[in-house]
């Protein structure tokens, strides 16, 4: 994901870059034309999951949410691998093979890619889409009043951890691989469709680093309804053993002077807010008259989605 830097590439200085370093969205966008613009967004990162084909196929999802989360259509990509030298060429076939399926689905041609040796297997993609100028969706456009959606649950991180300490058992790993290697692709759909302005994915800096950022570029405030939040059936579980990654940790270091919590909350769920996701669903903000034909149009497209709190007035996330 793109972060804010400072420095002599200014917007300014390149009209055409509609979205780059200045601002925190998560990819850059360059306008072709009147009527196109290119997105242009890169991810890769170590197994979260045991199976090599499951790995490069959460990846390949995880890469291409980035497209999705701008409303854009992604058509192109190249694989980026690390790969230890040792690695039997099995497994390296299968991550690759994972990945390239995925992007299949998604209607994406793996053009090529580049690969190096590393100690620990990497894999992602670097993936161009095309978006219209005018229907470009980033985490400044939510406005007071209008309501939060989300299209995958939570838990991922503190599952996947699980897994990694020995802790997890096989149905949680399938429930949280399945929803992870679900594409964005019918949720950005709708969200063009019905003409949104702002969305963002949930992914590394969980749900409420992500969230914070939308409220922070937008400058509103965010009320957040705990109950109403979905999350896959064993976190909980794993919240209250405590298996949560070293991200969620940092997460609430970085995030929890923005966000306060109702004292009903106790300190387990708070981490599940600040759990690191893997091709996490996307955050939409909805305007109210806008709220009944997206939920129809989702319904349509079987695409799930939980409203899960409303943009209000300040500066900072009230999570109730």
């Amino acid at each position: 994901m793109l972060q804010p830097v400072k420095d002599t590439f200014q917007a300014t200085h390149y009209p055409d870059l509609l979205v780059g370093l200045d601002s925190a969205d998560d990819a850059a966008v360059w306008r072709l034309d009147n009527q196109r613009a290119v997105v242009l967004t890169t991810d890769f990162f170590t197994p979260v999951v045991d199976d090599p084909y499951d790995y490069g196929s959460i990846a390949a999802a995880n890469s291409l949410s980035d497209i999705y989360a701008m409303g854009g259509k992604p058509f192109l990509a190249l694989n980026i691998a690390a790969m230890p030298p040792n690695l039997p060429a099995e497994i390296t076939s299968q991550i690759i093979r994972g990945g390239a399926e995925k992007a299949r689905q998604a209607g994406v041609i793996i053009a090529g890619g580049h690969t190096v040796q590393d100690k620990e297997p990497k894999y992602g993609l670097a993936v161009l889409g095309f978006v219209h100028p005018d229907h470009i969706l980033t985490k400044g456009g939510a406005k007071p009043g209008d309501f939060l959606a989300l299209t995958k649950p939570l838990g991922f991180g503190v599952t996947t951890t699980a897994l990694k300490r020995e802790k997890a058992s096989d149905e949680d790993i399938a429930e949280v691989i399945r929803w992870m290697t679900e594409l964005n692709n019918k949720a950005s759909q709708i969200a063009v469709a019905c003409e949104l302005k702002a969305a963002t994915d949930i992914t590394g800096y969980s749900f409420l680093g992500h969230a914070w950022e939308m409220a922070h570029a937008s400058r509103v405030g965010l009320r957040i309804e705990f109950d109403k939040i979905p999350f896959v059936s064993c976190a909980q579980k794993y919240a209250q053993a405590w298996t949560f990654p070293g991200g969620a940790s940092d997460n609430r270091l970085h995030f929890s002077q923005h966000v306060t919590f109702s004292p009903k909350i106790d300190e387990a769920s708070q981490m599940l807010l600040f759990d690191p996701q893997t091709s996490g669903g996307l955050l939409l903000s909805i305007p109210a008259q806008k709220l009944a034909i997206f939920q129809k149009q989702a319904a349509t497209l079987q695409q799930p989605v939980w409203i899960v709190g409303q943009v209000i007035e300040g500066n900072s996330i009230l999570v109730e």
